[in-house]
């Protein structure tokens, strides 16, 4: 009892006394400054030294984080220790926490600055912002008791001092995505070796140029080691990784850095593994099923070989797994089962073979969003439990060799599909015209067949891009439609079974690219498009006059196909024009005259095998683009036009069978780049001109020429073909 009283009155002697201390360093911290006064005037000094940039955010809503001008509010006044990205020893008033990350700031940290007159800094923060190239000086080196130093993406670039690594306490060290920034020889090693306490080394973006140190893979404190695009090169230690508390390692990126798949023993806690673009290679250990924790692997567009082993299904906590771009062969184990977290699955772009396996339980996966199966090897149908996804976002088995139809989705989250380059046959299913979500689809070059009601679409608002070319689909037209798909951007129906009036309302003001070649399209109700560049009508029974593309074409061909009558002068308003090819058609009359000044943009001019009479405009431009002039299998007559001599890009000009009445054009002889050049099978007439020993000629590839008269050849750098 007596004891029971003793330990009471202990007690309440200890409440009081905390409630009295904690009273003491509420007063005091409410009405005592506790920030020595050079420390604040260094501070301020610090602050003058910068100007707060806002436009530097761009970086905040990237990486979605919270930025503001913590120096705004520093005044001389008030107690620093108070201030915004500032914290103090509570007992000597030292500051020892100085964080101005996102804060706007820009301006040169020079090797002078305030900022290294804190030498009891234990942490250092300045990431996000923008510091005009500084270099990361010795001053660095002065930060004895620095445990934590951030530095990350904000402008520092030249030489790293090696004064760095004598910062032996760190804990923490962040200076990536600084490009420009970059090691001294053998400093990134020393730094290695000496910063013993190290738990995060984040480096990617900086210049090493080194082999990986040994020394690294003895620091058994390491939580995360983040060394990618450093230009690291040499082998990768081979012998095993015994760091049991590494989460995290990142080496992407270095493209001569080469070894096989590293070694980790059962011990280890490794959350994250990114090896994409090195050169590691070699077959895959089935010991890597020892990394349990593992979330993401990304061992992309290296030069691993072999199968793919079945100890992948002791990933039962991976979200992530990229084995892309490498040569993996045989069939992928199945292992499905095990890997009930996977948000993003991509072994694309591999020689793997077989059926695409199947989960015992398909109902399992309510996570997967991206499965990438494409440019591989597989056959078989497309397995049922891919339709059941319900969080599925892109679905890729392009390039592969399946078969039978495509089945029916039954969730409506899909963005994207292709499956392009199989043998799928039958009709597009229902369910893809109810993907509402859907903004890109390729089907092209299967056997896909059946009639596709323009109406279907209606509901695919956010489609920017559309190929099903190379099938056998037919589109049903009718005079009039509703406008649909607003947001298209890119169409490619061509090499189908399209006929009669296309009169497709689509993207009129969103659409740049349609491609309806290789089809029986006999005309157009309009042509509505002005953003269009790239319009492709050839190889179809277009006829009547030339439909006239929208303004903002630079790629227009109407080849092939039974237009006729004149081409009228409102074509050379199409000042964007890079390539206009009308070839293979009807078309008679006089060329317009405006063709020579179409613009200085005009690259290719194709008129070939047509009707055209008459002379070869004569007023082409200074300044412009044509590098090839093609007026074969027309009748046109007259003279070579002489201002073809300001043509400085032509590459090719061809007038064969025509009924030009000219000497040979030896003045051609000064365009620099020209190397085709056909005349035969027209009047030339005369003395080709040409010394025995040199031509003026001499870029010329091929030339065909056919001139009555004297015909001296001379040796030159190009090939002389069909001369007779």
């Amino acid at each position: 009892m007596k004891m029971s009283k003793q330990l009471l009155l202990c007690f309440l002697f200890f409440l009081s006394f905390s409630q009295l201390l904690l009273s003491s360093c509420f007063s005091f911290s409410n009405s005592t400054k506790i920030c020595p006064h050079a420390q604040s005037l260094a501070l301020l000094q610090l602050k003058n030294s910068f100007s707060v940039k806002k436009s530097h955010s761009f970086y905040f809503e990237v990486y979605h984080v919270p930025s503001y001008p913590k120096t705004e509010h520093w005044k001389k006044d008030s107690d620093c220790c108070s201030w915004n990205g500032v914290t103090c020893d509570l007992v000597t008033g030292h500051v020892i926490e100085l964080d101005l990350s996102c804060s706007w700031l820009s301006g040169i940290i020079h090797s002078n600055s305030s900022l290294f007159l804190f030498p009891h800094l234990q942490s250092l923060n300045l990431a996000f912002n923008d510091f005009n190239g500084s270099s990361v000086s010795t001053g660095f080196g002065r930060f004895s008791s620095l445990t934590h130093l951030n530095l990350s993406d904000s402008g520092f670039s030249g030489l790293i001092s090696s004064e760095i690594s004598h910062l032996t306490n760190l804990v923490s060290l962040d200076l990536s995505w600084n490009r420009g920034a970059k090691f001294a020889l053998d400093s990134f090693d020393s730094l290695a070796q000496n910063l013993t306490k190290l738990q995060k080394l984040h480096l990617p973006d900086i210049s090493i140029s080194s082999v990986f140190p040994n020394s690294l893979l003895n620091r058994s404190s390491l939580i995360s080691l983040h060394l990618s695009d450093c230009g690291l090169y040499g082998r990768f230690p081979d012998n095993d990784i015994h760091l049991p508390k590494l989460e995290l390692l990142y080496l992407w990126d270095n493209i001569n850095l080469s070894g096989n798949f590293p070694q980790f023993s059962e011990n280890n806690s490794l959350i994250d593994l990114n090896l994409f673009h090195t050169n590691f290679s070699g077959e895959l250990p089935a010991s890597m099923g020892n990394l349990k924790s593992l979330q993401t692997l990304d061992l992309s567009n290296c030069q691993f070989l072999g199968s793919i082993p079945a100890s992948l299904g002791n990933f039962t906590q991976i979200t992530s797994l990229s084995l892309d771009g490498n040569h993996f062969s045989g069939k992928i184990p199945n292992v499905f089962d095990n890997l009930r977290n996977l948000i993003s699955l991509d072994f694309s772009h591999n020689h793997l073979e077989g059926a695409i396996p199947s989960p015992e339980n398909e109902n399992g996966f309510s996570s997967l969003s991206f499965v990438r199966l494409g440019y591989n090897l597989f056959d078989g149908t497309i397995p049922s439990w891919l339709y059941t996804l319900p969080s599925l976002v892109e679905l890729d088995l392009s390039h592969n060799k399946l078969t039978g139809h495509i089945g029916e989705f039954q969730f409506d989250s899909l963005e994207k599909i292709d499956l392009s380059m199989n043998e799928l046959d039958g009709p597009i299913p229902t369910s893809i015209f109810e993907l509402v979500n859907l903004s890109s689809l390729n089907l092209f070059s299967n056997n896909l067949s059946g009639v596709m009601e323009k109406s279907k679409f209606e509901k695919l608002l956010n489609l920017t891009s559309l190929d099903i070319s190379n099938n056998m689909l037919s589109l049903t037209m009718s005079v009039h439609s509703n406008s649909m798909l607003p947001n298209i951007e890119s169409i490619d129906l061509s090499n189908n079974n399209i006929s009669g009036i296309f009169s497709w309302n689509v993207g009129k003001d969103t659409l740049f690219y349609m491609n309806l070649s290789y089809n029986s399209i006999s005309g157009f109700e309009m042509l509505p498009w002005s953003s269009m560049n790239a319009l492709d009508l050839h190889s179809n029974l277009l006829q009547g006059p030339l439909p006239t593309p929208p303004n903002s074409t630079i790629f227009f061909s109407a080849s092939h196909n039974k237009l006729s009558g004149e081409i009228s002068p409102l074509i050379c308003k199409e000042s964007s024009m890079k390539i206009l090819d009308l070839s293979y058609n009807n078309f008679g009359g006089m060329l317009p005259r405006c063709l020579g000044n179409f613009g200085n943009y005009l690259s290719v001019l194709n008129l070939r095998r047509n009707q055209f009479h008459g002379t070869i405009p004569q007023n082409f431009l200074k300044g412009n683009s044509i590098r090839t002039l093609d007026f074969n299998g027309n009748q046109l007559e007259g003279l070579v036009p002489r201002s073809l001599i300001i043509c400085r890009e032509l590459e090719v000009l061809d007038l064969e069978n025509n009924k030009m009445n000219d000497t040979f054009p030896h003045w051609l002889a000064t365009l620099p780049k020209l190397q085709v050049l056909i005349l035969r099978s027209n009047h030339f007439h005369g003395h080709i001109g040409f010394s025995k020993n040199k031509s003026p000629f001499m870029s010329l590839r091929i030339v065909m020429p056919q001139i009555r008269g004297s015909v001296d050849y001379p040796s030159t750098r190009g090939i002389l073909v069909n001369v007779g």
